[in-house]
């Protein structure tokens, strides 16, 4: 009477399977987007010319290794 036997348990089941990997994957996104450039404390990543320029604006390196680390990073 009921039809407790046509199947329809399992399209429920799977269903409910595709629903948690589709929201999963929206967080995974999410989380992946606002992520990016961040490190885990929250600060950006830098990147080596900046680490060479910043070094170079301290002092701690003079202008022909500036220039030189530059050239062998391709930025000049």
């Amino acid at each position: 009477m009921w039809h407790s036997g046509d199947g329809m348990g399992w399209w429920m089941v799977f269903g409910s399977v595709w629903m948690v990997f589709f929201w999963a994957l929206i967080i995974w996104a999410l989380v992946r987007l606002f992520s990016r450039g961040e490190t885990t404390d929250g600060s950006h990543r830098e990147s080596p010319v900046d680490i060479v320029r910043r070094r170079y604006a301290r002092g701690d390196i003079n202008r022909e290794e500036f220039e030189r680390l530059l050239k062998d990073l391709g930025s000049g």
